[in-house]
C-alpha cells in the first residue's frame, strides 16, 4: 500500500511577484528549489499565510540566488507581492517506509535566501 506524505516544504517565503499574463505555475529561485528538494515541473501546493488561499500548480526554475517567488497565470490572483506563503510538495511512498522517511523543510530568511 502507498501513502502520500510531505516530501518538501519551503515555509514562510515572501512573494516577490504575480504575473497574471503568464501561462501558469510558480517560479522559485533555483537555490531554494535545490535546498528544498523540489524539481522543475513538480506539482506543489501553495498556501497563502496572509489570506488562507490554497492552490495547486507546478514549478518553474527561477534565477539562482535571486530570491524570486512569482505566482503566474490565474494563481497570480491569489497572492499579492509581499505575502508570506508556504510551498509544499508531496510524494507517494510505501506504507512500510513512512516511519523512516524524513521530509526536507527549509525556512528562508525575509529576503528569500538560505542562511
Amino acid at each position: 500500500m502507498k501513502i502520500e506524505v510531505l516530501k518538501s516544504k519551503i515555509h514562510g517565503v515572501t512573494v516577490t511577484g504575480a504575473d497574471l499574463n503568464y501561462i501558469g505555475s510558480i517560479t522559485i529561485d533555483e537555490t531554494l528549489m535545490k535546498a528544498s528538494n523540489i524539481k522543475i515541473g513538480e506539482k506543489v501546493q501553495v498556501v497563502n499565510i496572509n489570506n488562507g488561499e490554497r492552490l495547486n500548480t507546478y514549478v518553474i526554475k527561477g534565477e539562482k540566488d535571486s530570491g524570486e517567488i512569482t505566482l503566474n497565470g490565474p494563481a497570480a490572483r491569489k497572492v499579492q507581492k509581499g505575502d508570506k506563503i508556504i510551498i509544499i510538495s508531496y510524494a507517494l511512498i510505501d506504507f512500510e517506509d513512512a516511519d523512516k522517511f524524513r521530509p526536507t523543510i527549509i525556512f528562508p530568511t525575509k529576503n528569500n535566501s538560505i542562511t
